[in-house]
């Protein structure tokens, strides 16, 4: 039996949800254990594009999905994404997607504060998405959440959020100049959430232990990437939620014997959305080239991506701290109809070599990159499904990816669909 988390080890935006959506077909559950509706997963199947932003993108294999209690939900992106994607046949009916009843809920004065915060940092602003997500996450850290347990009590939640709302709308009017919020239309809202969303909610934590105790597996699914982990990211132009393997468990109420493989996700390249360091990031016309072709736009907030080459500092950061059995490569195909393709193996700090992450941001912004140079290949490699088709040139750029990281490739990623895909070890089938 194997239980594999998924993880990205970039800045997000890797390609995790074409690798679930892989690997979920010989998975019983899936689950996802962290997050909001701040991360997108676009998959690929037969042509047509899904996208996800809370259901784990197992549900378009048929696989019994998870919204875990590491999670952040509102409830309204959720029954949108329920209603989208069960208009394209896809089968949400709660015996195949279940919630957390002790995942948070994303409340309207999360929104609030949240857009209310960015507007007043203006250029020192962090780039978040402005959907409530760490609002959210501050109120659960101080003990002031609401979770779907409390949702599905009326009285306990007007309590709650009576209380808390008196709150909010002084902070709101007094210290950020925003407009106050309204209590009965905030429960009237809810309560139409709540009476649809009832049957969804469950203990996850018994319901994926009964399932493995019947032989059942489990995938994992995480969102963001390593380096916008909370504590171990470029802090504080972060996510608000731990996005390494260890969160996994926490996150789904799953003992972390149950882990088998840590799969991580490495475009071939490296992007990021928003702000923050970013050492290999080009600016030049390579760059202007590979966001074109990788048509590098956020899932979620539709802002471009920016480019560099792949940076094989952030990997080892990535590898180390997730405990990575494996490597899944994305995104290879972009390169194609390069001269060159560069590796960043270290950083040059005012004449010092880096080889390890730092975690002071003036000194990472002060950082440059430096490279390895290997020849391109101008073949299209969409159509390969072995690794010895594959261009010489290609394989060889995945060989020193593999050496620098000290983690094998087990799958490499030649175009978005579902079926271009070259599997060197599935480790469902080991």
């Amino acid at each position: 039996m194997s239980n594999i988390v998924i993880v990205g080890t970039q800045w997000g935006d890797e390609g995790k949800g074409k690798v679930v959506d892989l690997l979920a077909e010989h998975a019983d559950m899936v689950v996802r254990f962290q997050g909001g509706n701040n991360a997108g997963h676009t998959m690929v199947v037969e042509g047509e594009q899904f996208i996800s932003h809370l259901v784990p993108s197992g549900i378009l294999q048929g696989k019994t999905c998870f919204i875990g209690n590491g999670l952040v939900v509102d409830p309204a992106v959720l029954l949108e994404e329920i209603d989208y994607l069960s208009s394209k046949g896809v089968d949400l009916s709660p015996d195949k997607l279940k919630i957390s009843e002790k995942a948070h809920l994303i409340m309207p004065y999360h929104q609030a504060i949240d857009h209310a915060r960015e507007r007043m940092k203006g250029d020192k602003k962090i780039g978040t998405t402005g959907r409530g997500i760490g609002p959210c996450y501050e109120d659960k850290a101080t003990r002031r959440g609401v979770r779907f347990v409390e949702l599905l009590s009326q009285a306990v939640f007007r309590e709650k959020v009576a209380t808390i709302l008196e709150e909010k709308n002084f902070y709101l009017k007094h210290y950020m100049d925003a407009e106050t919020l309204d209590l009965e239309p905030i429960l009237a809202e809810y309560s139409g959430y709540a009476e649809r969303l009832a049957p969804y909610v469950a203990n996850v934590s018994v319901v994926l232990s009964d399932g493995m105790q019947a032989g059942g597996q489990v995938l994992f699914e995480g969102a963001q990437g390593t380096h916008l982990d909370i504590d171990h990211g470029t802090y504080p132009y972060v996510t608000s939620s731990s996005t390494v393997a260890g969160n996994a468990c926490s996150g789904s109420g799953v003992g972390p014997g149950k882990i088998t493989d840590i799969i991580g996700i490495v475009k071939a390249y490296t992007t990021r959305v928003g702000e923050g360091p970013f050492p290999s990031e080009l600016f030049d016309d390579v760059g202007d080239a590979i966001q074109q072709k990788g048509v590098e736009f956020g899932a979620t907030t539709g802002r471009k991506r920016r480019c560099g080459w792949l940076d094989t500092v952030i990997l080892e950061n990535a590898a180390r701290l997730n405990s990575l059995s494996g490597l899944a490569i994305t995104k290879l195909d972009v390169l194609g109809g390069l001269d060159e393709v560069k590796i960043c193996t270290a950083y040059d700090y005012e004449g010092q070599r880096l080889e390890h992450f730092p975690t002071d941001l003036n000194v990472l912004a002060a950082c440059k990159p430096i490279y390895e140079s290997h020849p391109g290949w101008a073949e299209d490699i969409s159509g390969i499904r072995e690794f010895e088709a594959l261009p010489e040139n290609a394989r060889k750029y995945l060989e020193r990816i593999q050496e620098l990281a000290e983690t094998p490739i087990q799958i490499v990623s030649v175009g978005p669909g579902r079926d271009e895909t070259i599997v060197l070890d599935n480790p469902y089938t080991d």
